[in-house]
């Protein structure tokens, strides 16, 4: 029978040391939803079975998430496969055109007028008839003037030029524009033009950016700072887009003080909450921010059943690891199907993935940069998946090490935070002076994550593939 949380009565508490290998316990989804494990540091707890297993290979639970062996650590693209097919484009809606920025757009935009809507002077010069142009050179008396936002007045006529300035409307009668560098004015009504001229220089069609009746953007196509100018112009007041999903990032713990006063004894002041929240917006979201959530089950379980109603997707940081007792763990793994995930890299080697009613939750580990690297690799391709990206994943690009980063063979892939320049056309990566998972600082001063293979260190001069945060 599935799992439920009021099935506290089946649950038999067993000491570490008296927990036993058991290579059957693996895949619980295959064992249709009996079997899970919650645990802390020295006491395990079996539900729906009479073994147990160590303390520390703590393998989720019930639900449609998969899972794997316990104690396996698994590749990143595996996880990120994972979470990316847990997840699903959000809904679309219609929004103005001027909170579209970063959207997805989600339906066939219109243009309802030409752009631009009248013919007019590509150039600062004289509208002129290709007659009085045909030898190359004609003194003509200037008529008048046009500028931009003026009526396309007066008319041209043969033996006659009309001044006209970039974006002025194109009068009756011009058949083309000289430009003015190759004009000499004669007194105040005469000009002396010498120009080879063509039938249409420099003069701009109505429509010849887009006419109206164009289908000038598609479903897929993201709302750039040019577009919302497109649109402007397009005279497109609404558009339908994929909805913006709305993420709540949440801290725990005691220790964590959110305001610019004093440190007690033992507290360190929140940052990852803070960073997260950044990030979460960087990457096309809104954000609820759920503060600093203390150390109490049922205040957290509150605060993230209110989330899962509420918002689109969690992301917390912290109580993920394998030897982890942490309220974050005891109540998702009692309220949600989760994924406690070892991964195979450094830093980020734990990650928690699961749904709370149907909600995604992220999550991430407690050092921040690991914090930030587990945001990088996982959350936030998903996240921009669910807004409708086609393509949510940052890109990777071949670089040029500028100086050695060192490491040590251990099975995983290390995301060095390095800054990433163009040096003769190349792009050379550096790494930043400190690698620490706690170390947040220098990775502050990166703008990509270089990934160094398994093995020994890499030297100057070796290509690797670089993760770009900015450019």
């Amino acid at each position: 029978m599935p799992l439920s949380t009021d099935a506290h009565h089946h649950l038999r508490p067993l000491r570490a040391e008296h927990a036993v290998d058991c290579p059957a316990f693996v895949l619980p989804a295959e064992l249709g939803g009996r079997f899970a494990l919650r645990g802390r540091p020295n006491h395990v707890q079996a539900i729906g079975r009479k073994r147990a297993i160590h303390h520390d290979a703590l393998i989720l639970a019930q639900g449609p998430i998969p899972t794997v062996t316990v104690g396996v650590v698994i590749a990143r693209t595996d996880a990120q496969a994972t979470v990316l097919a847990a997840v699903e484009r959000l809904d679309s809606v219609v929004v103005a055109r001027d909170d579209s920025y970063g959207c997805v757009i989600a339906a066939n935009v219109v243009a309802e007028e030409d752009v631009p809507p009248f013919a007019n002077s590509a150039v600062d010069g004289y509208a002129v008839t290709l007659a009085d142009m045909a030898t190359g050179a004609a003194e003509l008396a200037v008529s008048g003037t046009i500028a931009a936002g003026d009526a396309p007045e007066p008319a041209v006529t043969p033996g006659h030029a009309v001044r006209i300035m970039t974006g002025a409307p194109v009068p009756v009668g011009a058949e083309a524009i000289v430009m003015v560098e190759d004009s000499q004015r004669i007194g105040d009504d005469r000009v002396k033009l010498t120009a080879k001229v063509e039938a249409n220089q420099a003069i701009r069609p109505a429509g010849d950016d887009v006419k109206r009746g164009d289908v000038v953007f598609m479903p897929g196509d993201v709302v750039t700072p040019a577009a919302i100018g497109t649109l402007a112009g397009m005279n497109v007041q609404s558009l339908t887009v994929t909805r913006r999903p709305t993420v709540a990032v949440l801290s725990t713990g005691d220790e964590l003080v959110d305001d610019g006063g004093p440190l007690g004894p033992g507290q360190i002041r929140e940052s990852n909450k803070t960073m997260l929240v950044r990030l979460v917006t960087e990457a096309g979201c809104d954000v609820a921010d759920y503060g600093i959530v203390r150390d109490d089950e049922a205040e957290l379980e509150e605060v993230l059943r209110h989330a899962s109603q509420h918002c689109d997707a969690i992301v917390t940081s912290g109580g993920v690891s394998m030897g982890d007792y942490d309220v974050v763990k005891a109540v998702l793994g009692r309220v949600a199907d989760m994924r406690w995930m070892q991964i195979a890299i450094k830093p980020a080697k734990p990650f928690a993935f699961g749904k709370l009613n149907g909600t995604p939750i992220f999550g991430l580990p407690g050092n921040p940069v690991s914090s930030f690297v587990s945001f990088e690799l996982f959350a936030r391709p998903a996240l921009r998946k669910m807004a409708g990206h086609s393509q949510p994943q940052r890109p990777f690009v071949n670089v040029t090490a500028a100086a050695a980063f060192k490491r040590k063979p251990d099975g995983k892939e290390h995301f060095a935070r390095a800054v990433v320049g163009a040096t003769n056309g190349n792009l050379t990566a550096t790494p930043v002076s400190a690698q620490g998972s706690h170390q947040l600082a220098a990775t502050a001063l990166a703008n990509a994550l270089v990934v160094i293979p398994d093995g020994n260190s890499v030297e100057p001069g070796d290509t690797l593939q670089a993760l770009l945060l900015s450019f």
